[in-house]
């Protein structure tokens, strides 16, 4: 019989999973057609419009981590609802942005909306639910996301039938409606509990036991944080490449149609809607870098198969090998999210969360903005280079998450003691990172006063 507790969290997870259902479908709707999108409502020139994405873009990283110390001063709830009304608020200025100015402001006002939407979104999960509820909620989030990405991408297809401007004037109000639905169901969204504070003994940026607690500079100082976070950034590449370079691979080097390269897409988001619930709590059962360095070793030898792909079929042959290497690629994809995604959020101390995986974003981002640049270097570089470099990345990005393995809090690495309770709250072992805190031991006496110690 389910606690009164459980009882009050559950339309807390209902708002939460349906924002996210919303929030996707307008994701899903916007990003196969962005340029389109942003031609036909602006009447600029696809050159144009690229620089000016971009430049968006970079000026919305700048700002990742105002959101960082926005989530953690104000809680994540608000930084949520802040970013969909902003999303909302942009996709309805678009049909009005009739100058190059005007373009440039609203999509900078989408971007930094989608941005710091990623990390509040997680920070939010981590403060509505602990151990492996938490665990829980981000699967049922990210799965969701896919099947709403989905859902919008059809969407999208059927919003060209009409002809002119109509279907894009339509999918902006569609855009706006849907992420100011996003933003009210977040608002209702009851507080669970209090911005986390520091850490009990903890004076003017100083603990007792001698850690300093300075905001960015903590963690800039956790190393085996920016470990996984390098590791996720190399990683990440991998899950860039599908929307960017495979349908190019598929259609130039394998010989597909066009039309038939779609196939891959549309097997890879049923099957990571379908089953990333249910893989999530087979993954999670084992200790979080072990399983998300397996999901990269299984990414690497769907790459080895992509390359060889040319070589070894053609014809008819070829459409049934694709798929079996895109279901290949889908398992590590579905083995590695959710132990990775689920080890940022746990890793990051309660107080500074938001700062912790605002960087833990960047990665994403930096892949995002770098990868267009990278791949089609590769691409034109010749058929199995690509792959070659990738399945590199990757296993570079997984011997990172091992080596930071023993640096982590048990609670962080999904140790069975600790995993359901959440992060200890007792002083941490020596040598080990400390548990709640979430910060690097220093190892000079308690009498020394060097640098990031409290004097």
């Amino acid at each position: 019989m389910p606690s009164a507790s459980a009882d009050r969290g559950a339309p807390t997870r209902r708002r939460l999973i349906a924002a996210s259902l919303a929030g996707s479908l307008g994701d899903g709707i916007y990003v196969p057609l962005t340029m389109l999108f942003v031609h036909a409502l602006t009447g600029l020139s696809l050159t144009a419009i690229g620089a000016g994405l971009t430049l968006a873009g970079l000026c919305a990283l700048a700002v990742m981590p105002a959101v960082g110390v926005a989530i953690d001063r104000f809680g994540a709830k608000r930084v949520v609802t802040g970013a969909l009304l902003l999303r909302a608020a942009g996709f309805a200025a678009y049909p009005f942005a009739d100058s190059y100015p005007a373009f440039l402001g609203v999509a900078l006002v989408v971007a930094v909306g989608m941005w710091a939407s990623s990390p509040g979104q997680q920070a939010l999960i981590g403060e509505i639910a602990r151990g492996a509820e938490r665990d829980r909620l981000l699967a049922w989030d990210r799965s969701l996301r896919n099947a709403g990405m989905g859902v919008g991408s059809l969407a999208a297809a059927g919003l060209l039938v009409f002809n002119g401007t109509t279907g894009f004037t339509a999918a902006a109000a569609a855009l706006a409606a849907l992420f100011a639905l996003a933003a009210a169901l977040v608002s209702r969204i009851p507080a669970v509990r209090a911005t986390p504070r520091p850490p009990t003994g903890q004076q003017d940026g100083c603990r007792q036991d001698g850690y300093r607690q300075d905001g960015y500079r903590q963690v800039l100082a956790d190393r085996p944080y920016l470990l996984i976070t390098a590791a996720n950034f190399l990683i990440a590449f991998g899950y860039t490449a599908q929307a960017m370079a495979l349908p190019v691979f598929l259609t130039r080097d394998v010989g597909l149609p066009d039309a038939l390269a779609g196939a891959v897409f549309a097997v890879n988001t049923a099957l990571v809607a379908l089953l990333g619930v249910p893989i999530a709590r087979l993954t999670l059962r084992g200790r979080r870098p072990r399983t998300a360095a397996l999901g990269a070793v299984v990414f690497a030898l769907s790459f080895a198969a992509f390359a060889l792909l040319p070589q070894l079929v053609s014809g008819s042959r070829a459409l049934v090998a694709t798929l079996a290497v895109a279901v290949l690629y889908t398992v590590g994809e579905l083995v590695h999210s959710a132990p990775a995604q689920s080890l940022s959020v746990q890793a990051a101390p309660d107080h500074l969360r938001g700062r912790y995986l605002s960087v833990y974003q960047l990665s994403w981002s930096l892949c995002r903005t770098i990868a267009p640049l990278l791949l089609g270097l590769l691409l034109e570089a010749g058929a199995w280079q690509l792959w070659a470099v990738l399945a590199l990345m990757v296993l570079t990005g997984a011997t990172a998450l091992l080596r930071a393995e023993p640096a982590l809090p048990s609670h962080a690495t999904g140790t069975r003691a600790t995993d359901a309770a959440g992060p200890p709250t007792g002083r941490p072992p020596v040598g080990a990172r400390g548990g709640e805190a979430g910060v690097d031991r220093i190892t000079a006496p308690p009498s020394s006063a060097g640098p990031g110690r409290c004097r």
